[in-house]
Parts: C-alpha cells; sequence; structure tokens
C-alpha cells in the first residue's frame, strides 16, 4: 500500500499516486486525507524549545510510521497480518536518511514484522528557532507513560540516582491526569512534556499499534536536544525503564509468534534505534536499566518504598485500558504481570480489575486467551524446562550472550506462574 506524509507547506504534488495521503503537523484539509502530528509545532513553540534539525525529522518519521501503521489495515493484508507499507516521507534532510533507509526499514520490519519501502522527499518543517530559547537544565530525559515500570524508574532516578529527569509523555485516554499528578510529586514536582501524536485516519483504523514506541522515542530524542546539556556538546540520556520480562516478551506459545508478542522495548530494537540516532548525528543515549530485572523485582528493590506504596495503584498497565472505560480488565497480557508483581512484591494490589476473579473455568476467566497462554506457559517451563519453552526466542547477535536475558525471562515467569496458582487458574 502507498502511503504519502507530508506537511500541507510542502504539498503532494499534482499527479501523486497514493492509497493514502497523510498530513504532518496540521489538520487534514479534506475529508480523504489522513492527519498526525497536529498541534505539537504549537506545543513546543510555546515552551520555547529548540531542538536539533534532525530531531525534527525524525519526529517527522516516527509521526509517518505511526500514521501508516495505523492507515493501513492488517485485515487487508494477505495472511491476515503481514503488510507491505510503501512509506514516502517529507523531510528536511532526505539525502541523510536516504542513506539509512536500510538500518530504518529493518528496524521497523523487526518491530512490526511488516515489509517496509521508505522513502524521503525534500520539504520538511524546520521551525523557527524562538529568539530567546528555552534551554532545561535537566541532565536527563525519562519516558513516563503513566504504567507503573515508568514511575518506578522516574522515583528511581531522583532517589537512587540523585538525578533530576525532564520527564516526557503521550497523552492517552485516562492518563494525562495521572501523568500531570503523578510528575508533580515525585522529587517535589519534575518537568514534564505531554505530546500527542493524534494520528486520524480515514475508514476504520488498525488497533494493533505495534509501531507505537517510536513515537515516544522520537519525543524523548525531540526534548533531549533541546536541552542544555545537549547544546553545551554532550550527550543526553534517555530513560526508558522496562522490566526484562516485558521489553524481551517471548511468545508464550507457539500461536503468538512475531509481532502477535509487541517489541516495543526489545533490546534488539533498542539497539537498532540506538544505530539510527548514532547515525544521524543525534547525540541521545537510549537506556533501560531495568532490562535484567522482573516487574516484582522493581517494585520490591525501589529506592522509595513509601511513595510507591502510596501511589502504584493510580498506575495503568493494560492493554484494553481506554476499551474497558479507563479500567484495568485484569486479565490481559500486561495485567496478569502486573497482578504477579504486586503478589511478589507482597503489598496489597488496589487496583480495580474488572475481571478480578480469574479461577472460573470458562471463556471469560482461566480460559481467556492471555490466561490461558500464560498458563499453558507456566506449565511446559514446569514440565520441560526454561531452554524447551524459549526454543530460539534470544537466539540474536546483536543481543550478544544471552545468559542474563534467560535468566530475567525465567524469573519473570516464575512470578507469572506463582500468581496463577493463587488465583486458582489451572
Amino acid at each position: 500500500m502507498k502511503v504519502i506524509c507530508s506537511p500541507l507547506s510542502a504539498g503532494f504534488g499534482p499527479g501523486t499516486s497514493a492509497d493514502l495521503e497523510i498530513v504532518l503537523y496540521s489538520r487534514a484539509d479534506c475529508a480523504s486525507r489522513g492527519t498526525v502530528g497536529a498541534g505539537i509545532l504549537d506545543r513546543i513553540s510555546r515552551a520555547k524549545l529548540r531542538p536539533a534539525a534532525h530531531a525534527w525529522d525524525l519526529l517527522s518519521i516516527a509521526l509517518s510510521v505511526i500514521a501508516a501503521d495505523m492507515g493501513v489495515r492488517r485485515a487487508q493484508s494477505p495472511d491476515g497480518w503481514t503488510r507491505e507499507i510503501d512509506l514516502q516521507i517529507t523531510v528536511a534532510d532526505p539525502a541523510l536518511w536516504t542513506g539509512q533507509k536500510p538500518l530504518l526499514e529493518n528496524q521497523l520490519r523487526f518491530l512490526t514484522t511488516d515489509i517496509w519501502n521508505i522513502t524521503f522527499e525534500s520539504g520538511g518543517i524546520q521551525p523557527v528557532s524562538p529568539d530567546v530559547p528555552n534551554m532545561p537544565e535537566e541532565g536527563c530525559v525519562a519516558l513516563l507513560s503513566g504504567g507503573l515500570d515508568s514511575l518506578v524508574g522516574a522515583i528511581d532516578l531522583v532517589s537512587r540516582e540523585g538525578k533530576r529527569p525532564y520527564l516526557v509523555s503521550q497523552v492517552t485516554k485516562g492518563d494525562k491526569e495521572k501523568q500531570k499528578y503523578l510528575a508533580a510529586k515525585i522529587g517535589g514536582e519534575l518537568n514534564l512534556l505531554q505530546l500527542n501524536h493524534k494520528a486520524n485516519c480515514p475508514g476504520e483504523n488498525e488497533r494493533s499499534q505495534r509501531a507505537r514506541s517510536f513515537i515516544f522515542f522520537a519525543y524523548a530524542v525531540l526534548l533531549a536536544t533541546a536541552l542544555k546539556r545537549y547544546h553545551d556538546g554532550n550527550v543526553v540520556t534517555v530513560y526508558v525503564c522496562e522490566n526484562g520480562f516485558i521489553s524481551v516478551n517471548p511468545p508464550l506459545t507457539p500461536g503468538r509468534i512475531g509481532s502477535l508478542s509487541s517489541r516495543t522495548t526489545h533490546p534488539v530494537y533498542l539497539s537498532l534505534l540506538q544505530s539510527l540516532l548514532d547515525a544521524a548525528g543525534l547525540r541521545v543515549r537510549i537506556h533501560n536499566p531495568y532490562q535484567f530485572k522482573t516487574k516484582g523485582e522493581m517494585l520490591t528493590d525501589c529506592a522509595d518504598q513509601d511513595f510507591l506504596q502510596r501511589h502504584a495503584h493510580m498506575t495503568t498497565s493494560c492493554g484494553r485500558f481506554a476499551r474497558y472505560h479507563c479500567c484495568h480488565c485484569g486479565r490481559c497480557l500486561p495485567c496478569l504481570i502486573r497482578r504477579a508483581s504486586f503478589h511478589a512484591w507482597g503489598v496489597p494490589d488496589k487496583t480495580k480489575y474488572i475481571y478480578a476473579e480469574l479461577s472460573p473455568n470458562d471463556s471469560r476467566h482461566a480460559g481467556f486467551d492471555d490466561v490461558r497462554s500464560a498458563a499453558m506457559a507456566v506449565a511446559e517451563v514446569r514440565a520441560y524446562g526454561l531452554d524447551h519453552w524459549l526454543g530460539a526466542s534470544l537466539n540474536s547477535t546483536v543481543m550478544g550472550d544471552t545468559k542474563s536475558y534467560k535468566q530475567v525471562v525465567g524469573r519473570g515467569l516464575e512470578e507469572l506462574g506463582k500468581f496463577l496458582d493463587a488465583a486458582g487458574v489451572k
């Protein structure tokens, strides 16, 4: 499917042929076009930030990818999942990004398991720099998703590491005010930049959104390059805080292969993303300090237990949060891992779950796909061992020695198994 993403200022050109046209950074000018990024330029302008030019291009690429990911439905592909996406993006420096075409396409293919063909055209936005730019003094950036892991990460950066991160969030339904509240409470109030891609395409949109983490990182890179530390010529670290089990996210069963298991912070993906940043000359380092900790270990080891116990229930983990009217379902894989982490932590879980009871042996509870798959994975590991269950899931030269990855996956699955036992799931 041919997709063209461009600002209206650059235009789509007479005679262009595309299945889907998407307007970057403003609302669509007609009903047949999609839109993504409207409002972001104004938000950065009002903050008087001055990000690097290539960080703006990276954001344009990420916005285009998230819009294409949303606008091209998997159901229309030959196998019902794998799509062929021919994506044309308008950027300010097409020569640079054309040189990184294989790296970017490889990164996206790993992230989404789709087949991408990316081309670049000139005419991308380069916002006018403010006369007196705001250069924040924070020395690092951290993603604050509204989730439990990112909350622990922000707490630890302040309380254990003595850092003061500038937080950045994607605004999502039900989380905006919680993100602001938590940022205001951590460390006596941390600065928070909230952005929203506002992607929307004509017709029914794809819901899998396997490319969503790309836009989160693009926000963080944009902010990182606006900090005083970056303008002084230094490297800025972006902290993405996620437990090692869900980061590796091995398929629970043979039926959950490929991108049916999300790869939003997989170490291979982060390595490819880092290579892209390096190639673009962006002095930003992506780091997950919890790559080798389970979610339960993150909670247990958090530097401010009192704060965490008072606020952990406010965070969002559910993969179907919006569908359940901003409430946790309690039975999707992210919910199961969340509940298992509380069980391992030994602190009462005050989160409200739609399906708090999981033991009934029917399709809504113990027989629900995610619950059943988790129980099957636990049973297989207990019967045949971790290596048998993992198979070739960790077979990657990019990851190097996989021993530590294997260990954290094993401990994470053990946490999950103990919770399922306690919940009466068989």
